[in-house]
């Protein structure tokens, strides 16, 4: 399985991007797939993630309200909506799938089984 990621940029803080990450195959009928982040010299970083099929959404607290996941599952693609963007949005964003889907580890990055290649998004203050 294959994840390609797109829309990181370099954008002004209050501005807006849109990230997209398409999964070449699915192996399972249920599935979270979820975007994560890394800042130079931390940790890589829940962000958001959304279940399939439930559709249920979940996020980092600290982008509650600013940023929006959601999904084409025709496609295999999710989104994410991210607005009023800080300048400690700044990081490498990845998506990942999980094929085998257990709702309490949803936020932890070990539980993905497949990534895309990161997207650089830089918030400039």
């Amino acid at each position: 399985v294959q994840l390609e990621a797109f829309g990181g940029g370099l954008v002004q803080t209050g501005g807006s991007l849109r990230l997209s990450c398409t999964a070449s195959r699915r192996t399972t009928s249920n599935y979270h797939m979820g975007w994560f982040r890394q800042a130079p010299g931390r940790e890589r970083e829940f962000v958001a993630a959304i279940r399939w099929p439930s559709g249920g959404r979940y996020y980092e607290d600290n982008v509650k309200g600013r940023f929006t996941i959601s999904s084409d599952n025709t496609k295999l693609t999710v989104y994410l909506q991210m607005n009023d963007l800080k300048p400690e949005d700044t990081a490498v964003y990845y998506c990942a799938v999980d094929f085998a889907p257990i709702l309490s580890s949803l936020r932890n990055a070990a539980s993905y089984d497949y990534w895309g290649q990161g997207t650089l998004v830089t918030v400039s203050s």
